[in-house]
């Protein structure tokens, strides 16, 4: 996620009436931005790209290149181009609390839809649905006095070993008393195996369009590119690595390791640098329903908690 989204996008809500508001306002200002200097990457959510799911976050939001062969519903929010693999019907929900900070909550509800009939796996190419599959995703980030929400919609096709995807979103930026501003913001994704069933790569580009939030100072929604690889050297082993860079910050690199000791059970590791974050997590399959744990610790901030269960159903 693309670092102190927030604490611009406030900045710019704000200029000049914010001398004549209450002081909760000032009080909320110096709070994001005391955290947005300890950490700079620590206050993304709205204005950049967000990595959503329990799953993702254990893995240190490395997601350019996870695909959605674990029936990962997040994929609409995390790489559009994953939502090729999915082949069957998923909902999701997701909740998420940074530094045990009431304001700074994120709620989630995610859906993918399989179109058309599933084809099967065939050699090396995975099982895909004929139509491609679509995607979509509502997300609210904040508290009564600051907020981000989000809703998009997403779709993406696999054809042979190269997935594509797309994604639209409105995203609404709200301060309380001082108003809202809009912006609908276009989004690319694509993934290739390099190595069928080993080796992937995956690439995200979110905001192509450079969006404008606000007048003052020309303020846009950020452009970032992610692009990254995911391999899997034994069918219990999964590594990422990744690379991110925001037009106007410095680029951020992130890893983690999914370790499966047995088919319904995942233990993940992770690590974001630009933040200087630390994650882990669980996950557990049970029946149709996959449930996802995950904690992220910054020296600076504290402690960060991720939770998201996904539901899949119709035929296997």
């Amino acid at each position: 996620m693309g670092g102190g989204s927030e604490t611009r996008a406030t900045a710019n809500l704000l200029p000049k009436p914010l001398r004549a508001r209450p002081v909760k306002h000032v009080t909320l200002l110096l709070i994001l931005g005391w955290v947005g200097w300890q950490a700079p990457a620590a206050l993304a959510q709205g204005n950049g790209p967000v990595a959503h799911g329990a799953r993702a976050q254990g893995l240190g939001q490395a997601t350019a290149a996870l695909d959605g062969d674990q029936g990962e519903v997040w994929a609409v929010a995390n790489n559009a181009a994953a939502l090729g693999s999915v082949t069957r019907p998923a909902a999701g929900v997701y909740a998420e609390n940074r530094y045990l900070i009431p304001s700074l909550n994120v709620a989630a509800v995610a859906l993918a839809l399989p179109l058309g009939r599933v084809e099967a796996a065939s050699g090396v190419l995975p099982a895909r649905a004929s139509r491609g599959v679509f995607g979509a995703e509502a997300q609210r980030f904040g508290g009564a006095l600051y907020n981000e929400i989000r809703l998009g919609a997403a779709y993406g096709y696999r054809l042979g070993v190269v997935s594509v995807g797309a994604r639209v979103d409105l995203l609404q930026v709200s301060f309380q008393d001082l108003g809202s501003r809009r912006a609908v913001v276009g989004s690319l994704g694509g993934q290739a195996d390099l190595i069928p069933n080993q080796l992937s790569f995956g690439a995200y580009l979110y905001n192509l369009t450079q969006a404008r939030l606000a007048d003052y100072q020309d303020e846009r929604v950020p452009t970032v590119l992610r692009a990254g690889l995911a391999y899997q050297p034994t069918k219990q082993v999964l590594l990422l690595a990744e690379a991110e860079k925001d037009v106007a910050r410095e680029p951020s690199f992130r890893g983690g390791v999914e370790y499966r000791p047995a088919p319904p059970l995942a233990v993940r590791l992770g690590y974001v640098s630009l933040s200087q974050q630390t994650t882990g997590g669980v996950g557990v399959r049970t029946g149709s329903f996959q449930f996802d744990y995950a904690a992220g610790y910054q020296r600076a901030l504290g402690l960060s908690q991720y939770l998201s269960v996904n539901w899949q159903w119709g035929k296997q």
